[in-house]
């Protein structure tokens, strides 16, 4: 490569993370999970595109795959608050694991005898489609107020579910026979136990580090974290255990430690989890033939079909049974089963291994993904209107009061955060107060504390915000925007001071 070349890479790079970040606007207004608009992209620029790209390495795309999934993985864990998922993490785990098999169980019968493909084949595909995406459900969800049962069950089922599925594809996906089924749950425990424990080790190891050792720069800490959670996914892939699992497991660990320059350590790995999707998804979007799909459409559907209506509730009835969850939450969490990246990636790995017929297999699981996204994406906000599970209508505004602090040259504002305001789940730092305002206490369920600038604010909150004169009407536009677009209030066009 020369530095042409390289020029040339830049520019379309700069270009296309460019109308990637525009994107989220769209999507956001359609209420469509972004990953929709990437893939697209990425489709565009391929070789059935107008940018005539020839892409077609699995190889290639499993790699980066897997290394955008690290991050992805790694950025959710740090974002993973324990007290939220703590109550729900057995029922989580149960349908991580025996709502995966019965999912696997049921898609692939349904795959077998309803599309006719080969019993590999058909488990295949199977696993694949079994692992859900937190990214997909909450880009849709963000916007409705749920109770913390449904939103922790899925955030942490789509942290853990990941490891267990990419181990039931690479053995399903491996030439010879199909091991007998208790080998294969042996195998597979094993792996998750591996994982776990090295996770869980180097979080703890890492995030003990970090609070004693002083480093030079605030910088380096973001970087320090994100090395640390790569470590975890080397360390637990290299001793055959579930990398995946570990650097969830390690970035759960590190976020729940309150480490210095936590803010901007969270920033960075926003950042980067953004820049691993979208070139994830891009990658994914060229791969794609989109003239070879036409005759995959049928299959998919139908497959998709018995996974949406028949196996992903049944997963969900049968995981969470025991823990008495009521009917309105497990038909939401059957309608959140939204399919992401994870899919389409693990779909590359019969292609690596020279699987019989893999290349259709990749392209039912990518018209299943788009397809069914397009149809569950904007229907979920409405179920969880319709089961009373959020709330109905337009956010409520803010009531605020103000006192003066003449002397202090500046004012006391108090903030009440009523039902149904789209402040509910935003952290007191993805507020953007201008330079002179913060919050200062935060009162909830008659006790009150100092808040960090990652704690999450929720209904029914009392806010003590100090502001400067010169700041007080900027502020209290700021906290009016927030209220009524939530953390996207600068793409949706509620900020006063930046429209």
């Amino acid at each position: 490569m020369t530095v042409h070349h390289l020029n040339q890479l830049l520019l379309v790079c700069s270009v296309v993370l460019l109308v990637a970040v525009a994107a989220v606007r769209i999507s956001s207004r359609s209420g469509l999970p972004s990953l929709l608009v990437y893939l697209g992209i990425g489709v565009l620029m391929g070789q059935d595109g107008i940018g005539g790209i020839h892409f077609n390495s699995a190889e290639v795309t499993q790699v980066m795959g897997y290394a955008a999934l690290v991050v992805i993985l790694a950025e959710g864990g740090l974002g993973t608050k324990w007290k939220e998922i703590r109550p729900v993490l057995p029922s989580a785990s149960v349908l991580a694991t025996v709502g995966v098999a019965i999912s696997v169980g049921v898609t692939a019968a349904g795959a077998h005898y309803l599309v006719g493909l080969e019993w590999r084949q058909a488990l295949i595909i199977g696993a694949v489609v079994s692992s859900t995406d937190a990214a997909a459900v909450f880009s849709v969800l963000r916007k409705i107020p749920l109770p913390a049962r449904v939103t922790g069950t899925l955030e942490a089922e789509s942290g853990f579910n990941d490891a267990p599925v990419v181990i039931l594809v690479v053995a399903f996906s491996t030439a010879g026979p199909v091991e007998h089924w208790y080998v294969l749950l042996a195998e597979i425990a094993l792996e998750l136990a591996i994982g776990a424990a090295l996770g869980l080790a180097v979080g703890w190891f890492g995030a003990w580090g970090l609070r004693h050792v002083a480093l030079p720069a605030s910088g380096l800490y973001p970087i320090a974290v994100m090395a640390i959670a790569v470590t975890a996914y080397a360390a637990g892939a290299l001793a055959h255990g579930s990398g995946f699992l570990a650097v969830y497991l390690a970035a759960m660990v590190l976020g729940n430690a309150k480490l210095p320059h936590w803010p901007a350590t969270r920033g960075f790995a926003e950042g980067l989890g953004w820049i691993a999707q979208i070139g994830m998804f891009v990658v994914l979007g060229l791969l794609v033939t989109p003239h070879e799909l036409g005759d995959d459409v049928w299959p998919a559907l139908v497959i998709g079909l018995v996974l949406t209506m028949v196996a992903r509730p049944l997963s969900v009835i049968g995981s969470l049974a025991p823990f008495r969850v009521p009917w309105p939450e497990q038909i939401l969490m059957s309608w959140a089963g939204l399919r992401g990246a994870v899919p389409i990636i693990l779909a590359t790995i019969p292609m690596v291994n020279g699987v019989d017929a893999s290349r259709r297999i990749f392209n039912i699981v990518f018209v299943l993904v788009v397809v069914y996204t397009l149809v569950q994406g904007p229907t979920l906000p409405w179920l969880a209107r319709t089961l009373r599970l959020g709330e109905k209508g337009e956010a409520a505004d803010l009531g605020i009061e103000s006192a003066p602090l003449e002397r202090l040259q500046g004012h006391l504002l108090s903030v009440s955060v009523p039902e149904g305001s789209r402040m509910h789940g935003v952290e007191v730092n993805e507020l953007r107060l201008p330079p002179g305002a913060a919050v200062t206490l935060v009162v909830r369920e008659e006790k009150s504390f100092v808040p960090l600038p990652t704690t999450v604010l929720r209904r029914g909150d009392e806010l003590l915000v100090v502001a400067t004169d010169p700041v007080r009407d900027a502020a209290e536009r700021r906290l009016r925007a927030v209220a009524h677009g939530g953390k996207l209030a600068d793409w949706l066009g509620t900020d006063g001071d930046r429209r």
